[in-house]
């Protein structure tokens, strides 16, 4: 991470850490399987084990290989197994998958949110199929605005023209 701003040139995004977030990534990278699943950004406001009355916002992205999916076709198609493992954390659905785009890239997005004592977390799911791997964005924080300014801060890369040929 260079000021602040996670660049990923393989897939061509960026994202800019909120100020004062701790980089969690090392310690959620362990147990993954390089070219099978790896988490490339683990970010929280607080250390995670920092309590507070106030629900702890993270940015999470991973990289699965499609192969681990037999079947999988579209980023929708990766919904079932992660709307299964969310709601298994006691997420409810708020809005199934739907077609979403960040500048030109088309990705799919889905909406959760849980019951936390006396708060709501709200998590929001990307997922776009690049490269023979499901590039997962999940975003989690205290309201559905936070979490789109947390989104906002996700960019891709607008792909280079190839120059045209010299004659």
């Amino acid at each position: 991470m260079n000021d602040g701003v996670y660049r990923n040139p393989f897939f061509g995004f960026s994202y800019r850490a909120p100020y004062g977030w701790v980089d969690r990534t090392q310690d959620m990278q362990e147990g993954s399987e390089p070219g099978k699943s790896m988490v490339l950004l683990a970010m929280f406001e607080r250390p995670p084990e920092a309590a507070g009355d106030t629900v702890n916002s993270a940015v999470v992205i991973a990289a699965e290989s499609v192969a681990l999916y037999p079947g999988l076709k579209t980023a929708t198609d990766y919904f079932a197994p992660l709307t299964e493992l969310t709601t298994s954390k006691g997420f409810k659905v708020v809005n199934e998958p739907y077609e979403y785009s960040l500048g030109t890239k088309p990705l799919v997005r889905g909406d959760f949110s849980k019951e936390v004592g006396k708060l709501t977390m709200y998590q929001a799911s990307l997922v776009a199929l690049q490269k023979g791997y499901i590039l997962s964005f999940s975003f989690v924080a205290g309201s559905s605005e936070e979490v789109d300014q947390l989104v906002e801060k996700l960019v891709f890369a607008v792909p280079r023209a190839s120059a045209a040929p010299k004659k």
